[in-house]
């Protein structure tokens, strides 16, 4: 099959997901325009603020399209081959995904703009609230150690540009730049508040300057595994306490932009790029000495690009406040998941243009978007495109470990009830300390050690968040199979992942790391138990009825 052949066929399949079953499931929910969202009731101007859907979508998707669609499947395709990859990633969009993410921003919509704990909380008890943070902050601790390693090594590994290798520290000086970039468009708008067009002229050119810069000075960043390690974690306890406009703000916009130019570049070097697969159709199944078997390890190896529990979090978190009309969940919810699905398919055509990739999955998808975007900058700018493509993997990743870590922050500051600027500070330094031990312990290339495990506790909180979503569905006599049907896919895969990494980990004992992951695992399995047995005895409780 040729790649363009195939790119056709996923995307009228996402296409059709969206006309079809995103419809079905708006018609579910009985959306009704004529109900004010909290957006509109509330509509603070800081927080609740009713938001153009498409203005929206392009806010939720920068915030949910991070390194996860990218690296999960760069790495499920070495080990199980592009088939399996693809018929995941489009079906689990279309049938699991989507529905997680359109139900939780409803479902929040619906609360008053709520967390998913917070639902949780009014239909299953206190108790399972506490259960929900608990899981939600080891899952978090595990996005921190999985994209923060996987960075850490993208850094300091040679970016090879056919058959030339260029230090990673190339990728390193653009990344950072990057974000002092960032930092110092954040500074200008709150000083002087120029108006957005003359930022964006001045900043987003900035950005691809920075890239160039990278190429010439490949050398200055050039600093060992341990030392980035600590450096990032820095990073994310910085940017976790400072201001949203100080960093978090200007760099999403920043990162949204480097977004739609990969989009592009993806999309053009699919369809005129002439490029064939060679990868092979299926794997086998071993990636480093691991050997996997595909079943349960496929799904949460993908993980993000078909579904993902950290999408509930930011339905629940940011988006619901700014949904002006509950039609506008579909294209939102739905279909923000569903450009995720092509985010995926992208990241999986970096691998498939080649017959044995090397390298981790920032290096593999930094050389495939070079290739891409030099189908549109001439092969004499495929260093440029190369570095450019890699920086963009590390932007990615940074949007995903600030949030993670201002998310943990919440959380533990939400278990304690304590929230002093000190408990803030000792709740971040919490948050990313854990990650940081287990780096060091882990040493280069951990994450292999830790993706998979994270994979497995991101899509179990999606099926946990269906859980909740059901429940509340079912107790105020709404349909709810729509719900539970993918949760209990998830549910099942998930837990199944869960007891067999428990056990690998637990049985072979090589250090503190097996044993810190087996525990982990464990507690995961037994904090998803408890909430199953709280949603069963919340369901033998008499209905209430559904607000009019």
């Amino acid at each position: 099959m040729s790649l363009p052949l195939l790119a056709v066929i996923v995307l009228g399949a996402l296409s059709l997901g969206y006309a079809i079953y995103g419809r079905f499931l708006a018609r579910q929910f009985g959306l009704n325009d004529a109900t004010p969202t909290p957006a509109e009731t509330v509509n603070d101007g800081v927080d609740h603020v009713p938001t153009k859907p498409f203005y929206l979508l392009g806010q939720h998707f920068s915030a949910i399209a991070a390194a996860g669609p990218i690296a999960g499947p760069i790495l499920a395709c070495q080990q199980f081959g592009w088939v399996p990859c693809i018929l995941w990633i489009v079906l689990g969009a279309i049938f699991i995904g989507a529905v997680h993410d359109f139900s939780a921003l409803i479902a929040s919509v619906r609360h008053k703009a709520r967390s998913v704990c917070e639902i949780a909380r009014e239909h299953m008890g206190r108790p399972a609230w506490i259960a929900m943070l608990a899981f939600i902050w080891i899952a978090l601790v595990y996005v921190i150690l999985a994209f923060a390693d996987v960075t850490a090594v993208t850094f300091i590994n040679a970016v090879e540009v056919e058959g030339k290798a260029i230090s990673g520290g190339a990728v390193a000086f653009a990344s950072a730049a990057y974000l002092l970039l960032a930092v110092l468009m954040g500074l200008i708008q709150r000083k002087w508040n120029p108006p957005l067009w003359l930022m964006t002229a001045i900043f987003v050119p900035a950005t691809l300057g920075v890239v160039w810069l990278g190429t010439q000075f490949p050398n200055l960043l050039t600093l060992p595994h341990w030392l980035w390690a600590v450096l990032i974690m820095a990073y994310c306890v910085v940017a976790s306490l400072v201001p949203v406009w100080s960093l978090l703000q200007p760099r999403g916009y920043l990162g949204g932009f480097i977004l739609y130019i990969v989009l592009a570049a993806g999309l053009i070097g699919m369809f005129f790029g002439g490029y064939e697969i060679r990868q092979g159709a299926t794997g086998p199944t071993e990636l480093y000495g691991l050997q996997k078997p595909l079943f349960p390890y496929l799904f949460v190896t993908i993980a993000c690009g078909a579904c993902s529990g950290f999408h509930g979090l930011v339905c629940s978190g940011t988006t619901s406040k700014q949904i002006a009309k509950e039609s506008h969940c579909r294209p939102v919810g739905y279909g923000g998941m569903l450009l995720e699905g092509l985010v995926a398919l992208i990241a999986l055509a970096t691998i498939m243009i080649v017959a044995k990739a090397k390298g981790t999955p920032g290096q593999i998808y930094g050389s495939g978007i070079g290739e891409f975007l030099s189908v549109v900058l001439g092969r004499e700018q495929l260093l440029f495109a190369t570095v450019f493509g890699t920086m963009a993997f590390s932007t990615f990743v940074f949007d995903t470990l600030d949030v993670a870590t201002r998310l943990g922050r919440y959380v533990l500051q939400e278990l304690t009830g304590l929230w002093s600027p000190a408990a803030a500070l000792a709740a971040t330094v919490v948050t990313a300390g854990v990650p940081l031990a287990l780096l060091l312990i882990g040493g280069k290339g951990g994450y292999l050690n830790f993706w998979t495990l994270f994979g497995t506790s991101n899509q179990l909180l999606a099926a946990l968040t269906l859980l909740a979503v059901g429940v509340w569905l079912k107790r105020t006599g709404r349909p709810a199979w729509f719900a539970f049907a993918p949760m209990a896919f998830v549910m099942a895969i998930t837990l199944w992942a869960l007891v067999a990494q428990a056990h690998d980990f637990l049985r072979r004992g090589n250090g503190f790391l097996d044993f810190a992951n087996g525990g982990m695992a464990v507690a995961l399995g037994v904090l998803a138990i408890f909430l199953i047995v709280q949603a069963a005895i919340a369901l033998r409780r008499p209905a209430v009825p559904a607000p009019a």
